[in-house]
């Protein structure tokens, strides 16, 4: 009897196969949302990535008020100004990323803008040695906004995450 192997490898089961790519790389949009983990950020930009871009939200003040654009609410890594709303349109995945014990509220705007685009969010927490306390501070921020949280113990992890979401 032939093994399932080798019968997959036949040429009668040959016409079956899909000859074109798995999938397209995927827009990935990565955002510091604190001076901590934009600093991990800015370092994770240096290395080679298939479509992803990197901004900071670390100057957040407060949200836009009614009426005023998102322009100018996000920077990328040279200090240029960026549309928040622009950015999650061409996107087809938002990672937030932030420090234990930072404030995080960038991600409740960040968040709500995905969720109205349909954009596919996780958030990546530096927890470290960080306390409970200061966890759950940045926790609450995060997990109503985030489909995928993930507290990583050491910076080295969200490089490893980012490459495993196809960034």
């Amino acid at each position: 009897m032939q093994s399932e192997s080798a019968r997959m490898s036949s040429a009668a089961e040959a016409r079956f196969r899909i000859d074109a790519p798995n999938s397209k790389p995927r827009a990935v949009k990565v955002i510091a949302l604190d001076r901590p983990s934009e600093r991990v950020v800015k370092e994770l930009a240096q290395r080679q990535w298939n479509r992803a871009t990197f901004f900071t939200a670390s100057a957040f003040g407060s949200a836009p008020k009614q009426g005023e654009s998102f322009a100018g609410w996000l920077s990328d890594l040279a200090g240029r100004t960026k549309d928040l709303i622009d950015e999650v349109n061409s996107a087809d995945l938002v990672v937030m990323v932030a420090a234990a014990g930072e404030s995080a509220q960038a991600a409740s705007i960040i968040g709500e803008a995905c969720s109205v685009k349909r954009v596919t969010t996780t958030a990546l927490v530096l927890g470290g040695s960080a306390s409970d306390e200061a966890l759950s501070k940045t926790l609450s921020h995060l997990r109503p906004w985030a489909l995928m949280l993930v507290i990583a113990s050491a910076e080295e992890y969200i490089a490893d995450m980012l490459t495993a979401l196809r960034a």
